[in-house]
């Protein structure tokens, strides 16, 4: 045959070809055909705040985002967000310039990383990392180089040494998440002052995804990049109102950053959804406004969730690593007898009645994040002690 007809051409993209379809849902679909306790993929079993859920209400009523929002976001929304930076941070940004609400974070990831990068730039992620990371560099053309966080006196540790290798002068990007989602590792001020100082020895930018900022727990501490010397005008700070107000599903989220960067992380975005959750918008506007009380009784909430699992789970035989933020339990299984978390999270429903997902799927090398399985725990407490007398069942 002379050449290869349009019928014999992968009809999927190649840049996307190894991504297929997500393991959240296969492992929901399992926990659906098995009855199971879905520990999988992490949404929050219950709403948040029933006032901000009315704000939503009253925005649909009255005719608040019904149609087409401005392309930045609600202004309400863009000065709320502003607002909350300053108060919790000290952090000064302009509402109008520097702000600009996405469809989630997932998007303003994609859309920072598509507005940012040239085919063949390398991006610096920890890993595992979240899987939207890998597709978005991808999408762009990028090349994503792993620096892994590895297990260390029970919670996993980030190598500055091994973090410092993986810059080349091809390096346009790191891109940072904290507290990170799978592991609840929460990175430290030394640690991050120190990324922090290598992004501005080589000029590099860096694009930070905090969304469980108020998910921090014990004596750790969520402190933004951006706060760091030289970081202000080189950081693109995603955040989300999602995991903080459990409305997951209103998708909304927001980028913070210089004129310029905000500009290119928008001439990405604008040809994604161009504008999404109108009325939504008004509602988290209001959440971000909601007294410190709220923030620290969902964080005590959280946490007691955080040790029921924990517990439960270390009765069951997994090592249990230390998770100082977000809502996420990463375990090792090899205690159990188990090596390949793929097969034990495919046979957990049968064995157990509980889905959790394999960290390997975080992984570039898959074999270093292979006996390692997470475990959600947003969810309501009755639900947590179900889930682990059901997984007590394994020892």
């Amino acid at each position: 045959m002379a050449g290869m007809t349009s019928s014999e051409r992968p009809l999927l993209n190649r840049r996307l070809a190894e991504f297929g379809t997500t393991i959240f849902a296969e492992m929901s679909a399992l926990a659906l055909r098995t009855g199971s306790i879905n520990l999988g993929q992490g949404f929050p079993d219950t709403d948040g705040p029933e006032e901000v859920r009315e704000a939503a209400v009253r925005a649909l009523r009255e005719g608040r985002g019904n149609q087409y929002p401005p392309g930045p976001g609600v202004p309400e929304l863009r000065t709320a967000v502003a607002a909350h930076q300053q108060r919790r941070y000290g952090l000064s940004y302009d509402p109008d310039a520097e702000v600009l609400v996405t469809a989630g974070a997932t998007e303003a990831i994609a859309a920072a990383l598509l507005g940012l990068l040239e085919p063949g730039d390398e991006v610096v992620a920890l890993e595992p990392y979240y899987d939207s990371y890998a597709a978005s560099i991808a999408m762009a053309g990028g090349t994503r180089v792993p620096v892994t966080l590895r297990p260390d006196a029970g919670a996993f540790r980030l190598d500055l040494d091994e973090l410092r290798a993986a810059v080349t002068p091809r390096t346009r990007l790191l891109l940072v998440n904290t507290p990170h989602n799978p592991t609840g590792t929460v990175l430290t001020r030394a640690e991050l002052t120190a990324v922090a100082e290598l992004a501005v020895e080589r000029d590099l930018l860096v694009v930070t995804d905090e969304v469980y900022e108020h998910l921090v727990y014990d004596e750790a501490e969520h402190v933004p990049l951006a706060t760091l010397p030289g970081m202000r005008e080189r950081t693109v700070t995603i955040g989300s109102a999602g995991k903080t107000f459990s409305f997951t599903g209103w998708k909304v989220g927001w980028v913070t950053s210089t004129p310029a960067l905000v500009s290119a992380v928008r001439s990405a975005k604008q040809f994604l959804t161009y504008v999404s959750s109108g009325p939504f918008q008004y509602a988290v506007a209001e959440a971000l406004a909601l007294p410190d009380t709220y923030f620290e009784t969902f964080r005590r909430d959280m946490q007691t969730k955080r040790d029921i699992l924990a517990a439960g789970l270390a009765e069951a035989g997994f090592e249990v690593y230390d998770t100082a933020g977000t809502y996420f339990i990463t375990t090792d299984i090899r205690p159990l007898g188990e090596t390949d978390g793929f097969a034990f999270c495919r046979s957990l429903p049968e064995r157990a009645g509980v889905v959790a997902i394999p960290n390997a799927v975080f992984y570039d090398h898959r074999e270093a994040g292979a006996p390692f399985v997470r475990f959600a725990f947003c969810k309501r407490a009755e639900v947590l002690k179900e889930a682990a007398e059901r997984l007590r069942q394994l020892s």
